[in-house]
């Protein structure tokens, strides 16, 4: 079972990277339509947000509902952020060991 499972830790592994920066990017693109950078009545703007929201939203809402309020701040992409990166170093140790078998 090693030499299958390893690749498919290495896809997973590089699939969320790929996830952290959507995640970095949306809280970038959020900024900068509340600094008044961007406006969601641009076309192609509203399409990129709303891609964003489906990508990110589903697993930021538990945690939304779980951390308490900070006034305008939100700190559920970097909680979700630290889990990613977590869930990568496990998986990477995890790698380690199924290689060496």
């Amino acid at each position: 079972m090693g030499p299958f499972l390893a690749p498919i830790l290495l896809i997973v592994i590089e699939l969320l990277e790929i996830y952290k920066w959507v995640v970095i990017f949306s809280v970038v693109v959020s900024w900068l339509i509340a600094f008044g950078v961007l406006t969601t009545a641009n076309h192609l703007v509203r399409m990129l947000l709303d891609v964003l929201d489906r990508l990110t939203d589903p697993l930021l809402r538990p945690i939304r509902r779980f951390l308490p309020r900070f006034g305008g701040m939100d700190f559920s992409p970097l909680i979700l952020l630290l889990v990613v990166w977590l869930v990568q170093m496990e998986l990477g140790v995890l790698h380690q060991q199924i290689y060496r078998l």
